[in-house]
């Protein structure tokens, strides 16, 4: 295994699980510690992440996702919670509006739905007696969302989704590579709107089943979980520099220039992102690095503060925070107005917002963390947030110090929540450079042509994580495991 993150691992469980006993199986990592973007850590004493905060519980078939699935491999089933709440808000012009139900990725198949916060413009969404996207069309999001129901629908509701999700913008991200059930669904509708209660319909959730999970304790559980699961040599601050095919399997050239080290090994599963991906397959096949490393990144930043709750006296609730000056704010939400919680300025049942890029902020989203989860509230009242900030194209606003990048969020969130926060107790600041994948139009397929060069020419080297299959928790852990299996069909041994 080339990348010790969460792809990775779950490829070498897999394999360990299903190749005989004995099977040498290691993990090469670049950096210092496992779990590339699933990092916890400390925020005033309280667990919280720096990196992926949580993953879905059910996959599109509806059974459990592979993260939930390999929790219970693990032995972490009993570690999973849920949120308390899950309800956002959109921050639009100065007030907190309540995320619409009934969308998908903030595409609405109700249009009377979103009225509150965004006017669709309805008479665009007309059935033309053909489906709206054709067998071998991938346009991007953006295009197809503004064409049916105008920019406001996609600039308030769509794109702020997809910049929480893929620090991206509608515009230029893949409607196949991110949204795949509503592209299914548009090759068979006449209309977007039905294309929405289609793709719905298709992927039905239980009543009563949480949407997310995240482990008690840290997702970071997971992952020492994991990589002590499988059993594998771990080799951290490992770099794989070349690697080179050989009779019977393949060369890795690790470590520093002028003492290399060489292993040779049966397989390889490449389980890092695009452009270094690219940079080792230059040396196997240069039509395939070239198809993979086309792949571009967005880089963002996460400031979580730990801000005091309120003074010994005063009315508190979970997740009140009093602003500085004391006095009593509110919050304007959906048109009516919220007393904030304790005379803090957030409301009780919020779990956070996201931030229209039109809103001209730094700040694209915030989680309300002791709110969210139950299992981080404290007694004391402390109430822990996180904001992200950076979208695609715009890394020039995160390239200013540490601490004056924390300031201006902190400036930011107090004008969005409109009154001033407290000054926090304490704060971390995680910059995560070239983090998420941005799927421009026929991604799907150059991974598909990439994958099929190597199937032929070199089987025992796979591809797999976000670079290729989609972000979050769960699909990268199916992409490890799916990895894993294509090597050991290639290998022709297990246990089975």
């Amino acid at each position: 295994m080339v990348g010790g993150g969460i792809t990775g691992l779950a490829a070498a469980l897999r394999l360990r699980d299903r190749l005989p006993a004995g099977t040498e199986i290691t993990v090469y990592e670049q950096s210092g510690a496992l779990g590339g973007k699933l990092r916890t850590g400390s925020l005033a004493g309280t667990t919280v992440e720096f990196g992926a905060e949580a993953f879905l519980t059910r996959d599109p078939a509806g059974g459990d996702s592979a993260a939930v699935a390999l929790a219970r491999r693990v032995g972490l089933a009993d570690a999973l919670v849920h949120p308390a709440i899950g309800r956002a808000a959109l921050a639009i012009g100065g007030e907190l509006r309540p995320m619409p139900p009934g969308t998908l990725v903030g595409v609405p198949g109700d249009l009377a739905a979103v009225a509150a916060v965004a006017r669709p413009a309805a008479e665009r969404d007309t059935d033309e007696g053909r489906p709206l996207v054709g067998p071998d069309e991938d346009p991007t999001v953006g295009e197809l969302v503004r064409r049916r129901l105008g920019d406001e629908v996609l600039n308030r509701l769509v794109d702020p989704m997809l910049g929480g999700v893929y620090a991206g913008r509608a515009d230029e991200l893949s409607l196949t590579a991110t949204m795949p059930g509503l592209a299914r669904a548009a090759r068979t509708e006449p209309t977007l709107t039905g294309a929405v209660r289609a793709a719905l319909a298709a992927a039905p959730r239980p009543a009563g089943t949480p949407v997310f999970a995240t482990v008690d304790g840290g997702v970071s559980r997971l992952v020492t979980a994991a990589a002590e699961a499988a059993r594998a040599e771990i080799r951290l601050n490992a770099a794989v520099r070349e690697l080179l095919p050989v009779p019977g399997g393949w060369r890795l050239v690790i470590g520093p220039t002028r003492d290399p080290e060489l292993v040779e090994v049966d397989a390889v599963v490449l389980a890092l992102p695009a452009r270094p991906a690219a940079r080792l397959l230059g040396g196997v096949d240069v039509a395939v690095g070239a198809l993979v490393g086309r792949l571009d990144y967005a880089s963002v930043a996460l400031v979580s503060l730990a801000l005091p709750g309120p003074p010994a006296g005063a009315a508190a609730s979970d997740g009140g925070v009093l602003p500085a000056s004391g006095g009593a704010a509110v919050l304007t939400v959906g048109g009516g107005v919220l007393p904030a919680v304790g005379g803090g300025v957030l409301p009780a049942d919020l779990s956070g917002f996201l931030v229209p890029a039109t809103e001209g902020t730094l700040v694209k989203a915030a989680t309300f963390f002791t709110s969210k989860w139950a299992h981080l509230r404290r007694p004391d009242g402390t109430l822990m947030l996180r904001a992200s900030v950076g979208r695609h194209g715009e890394e020039h606003l995160l390239q200013r110090a540490d601490d004056e990048l924390v300031s201006a969020v902190h400036r930011e969130l107090s004008g969005l929540l409109g009154a001033e926060l407290p000054e926090p107790v304490d704060s971390h600041l995680q910059r995560w450079g070239g983090a998420l994948p941005q799927y421009a139009p026929g991604h799907l397929d150059r991974v598909a042509a990439a994958r099929a060069a190597l199937r032929t020419a070199h089987p025992t080297l796979v591809l797999a994580g976000a670079g290729y299959d989609g972000v979050g928790i769960p699909v990268c852990v199916r992409s490890g495991e799916t990895a894993a299996e294509e090597i050991i069909k290639v290998l022709g041994v297990s246990r089975t």
